[in-house]
C-alpha cells in the first residue's frame, strides 16, 4: 500500500497529503476537508510510510497492516475507532495476532483504525492496491522474460531528445 505523501502532523486532526515543498517547510491538502495548510520545519510530521507497530518479533510496516485490514474487509471500512478499548484490542489481535502489547497502546490502534477508516473513504485504499497489483503484474512479466526490458516514460523522453 502507497502511504508516501500522506501526513500525520502532530496537533492537526486527520490525516494530510503533500502537496508542494516550500524554502520554510511544505504546503499539505488535508483528507477530511481539502483545506491547505503550511507547514514550517518545525512540526513533528510522520509520513505514514514510515510507521512501523512493534511486533514480538520484528517492526512491521503500517501499510502492510493497513493492506490486511483491507483484505479482511473487502476493502470497506473497519470497525469504528470510537469503539470500546477491550473490541479494538480484539479486533487489532485478529490483524496482527503477533504484536506487541506492551509498547503498542489502545491509542496507538485507535489511530490506525481512525486512519485506515479515512484513507478508505477517500479511496485511497482501492487506488494504492490497484497500484501494487500493477506493479506486481510488471514486476512478473518482466521475471518470466528477463530479455525483456521494460522502459519507464523518462527514458523514452530521454531518448527522442538524443
Amino acid at each position: 500500500m502507497n502511504l508516501e505523501k500522506i501526513l500525520a502532523i502532530s496537533g492537526k486532526p486527520g490525516l494530510y497529503v503533500l502537496q508542494v515543498q516550500t524554502r520554510t517547510g511544505f504546503v499539505a491538502e488535508s483528507l477530511v476537508d481539502g483545506k491547505k495548510i503550511t507547514v514550517n520545519l518545525k512540526s513533528n510530521v510522520s509520513l505514514l510510510s514510515e510507521i512501523s507497530i512493534y511486533t514480538y518479533d520484528a517492526e512491521k510496516p503500517l501499510s502492510q497492516i493497513m493492506q490486511t485490514i483491507a483484505d479482511k474487509e473487502n476493502n470497506g471500512p473497519t470497525i469504528s475507532h470510537k469503539e470500546d478499548n477491550a473490541t479494538l484490542i480484539a479486533y487489532f489481535k485478529e490483524i496482527l495476532p503477533d504484536y506487541d502489547e506492551e509498547r503498542v497502546y489502545p491509542s496507538d490502534i485507535k489511530k490506525v483504525l481512525n486512519w485506515y477508516n479515512m484513507l478508505q473513504l477517500k479511496g485511497l485504499i482501492m487506488e494504492s492496491i490497484i497500484e501494487e497489483t500493477a506493479t506486481e503484474n510488471v514486476d512478473d512479466v518482466a521475471a518470466e522474460n528477463p530479455v525483456l526490458e521494460i522502459v519507464t516514460p523518462v527514458e523514452k523522453e530521454e531518448v527522442i531528445k538524443e
